[in-house]
């Protein structure tokens, strides 16, 4: 029933943002077509995770900050789009655990690493947890960038990238922090080339 839901919630979701923004998807053949994959991507907007939910091959579960499950409607909705709550910081746990569970029966994590928007669009530094999920794991770790401006008829660029190769960190027990800059780098390789 959920993933009907949110097929549903994807189908129209889409018909609205992607002629409004002009999308433009960018790579989508790198996704990998099965296993757990970590979706790593910058974060310029509240759109960015309809964004992505809309443009990636496969259904993603989203971490969604804490409050956004207080709001009465949100409350029911955001479950049914497989989305689950991390309190603001990334040390929830809770929220941990549920992440490392959804990579580990093979889905898609859906993680914006600078944990806020970036005013100015410029990419922030990560938060230590992506690291941890990428180290503690076996998933395929994906970057996507999203190239704005959020504009009506201007042209939205969502880019994925090739799986970043993490063998190497994962097998000399690198930190969180040094998996997460690798990984932002990554990401910013993206912006560059795409902007």
């Amino acid at each position: 029933m959920a993933l009907n839901f949110y097929s549903f919630a994807k189908g129209v979701v889409s018909g609205i943002l992607k002629p409004l923004y002009r999308v433009e998807i960018i790579g989508t053949e790198h996704f990998p077509k099965e296993g757990g994959v970590l979706l790593c991507s910058n974060h310029i907007s509240n759109l960015d995770p309809p964004i992505v939910g809309i443009t990636a091959p496969r259904p993603i579960h989203f971490m969604a900050k804490e409050e956004l499950f207080r709001v009465p409607i949100l409350k029911s909705l955001l479950p049914s789009l497989h989305a689950f709550p991390v309190k603001r910081g990334m040390s929830d746990r809770q929220a941990l655990r549920t992440g490392l569970e959804v990579l580990k029966q093979g889905n898609v994590l859906g993680i914006f690493p600078e944990g806020t928007r970036s005013r100015d669009g410029k990419l922030k530094k990560g938060l230590s947890g992506v690291g941890f999920f990428a180290l503690r794991t076996d998933a395929q770790v994906v970057p996507c960038a999203i190239i704005g401006p959020y504009r009506p008829l201007k042209r939205l660029k969502v880019v994925y990238g090739s799986p970043i190769p993490m063998d190497e960190l994962r097998e000399r027990k690198a930190s969180p922090e040094e998996a997460t800059d690798y990984i932002m780098n990554h990401i910013q390789a993206l912006l560059d080339e795409h902007r």
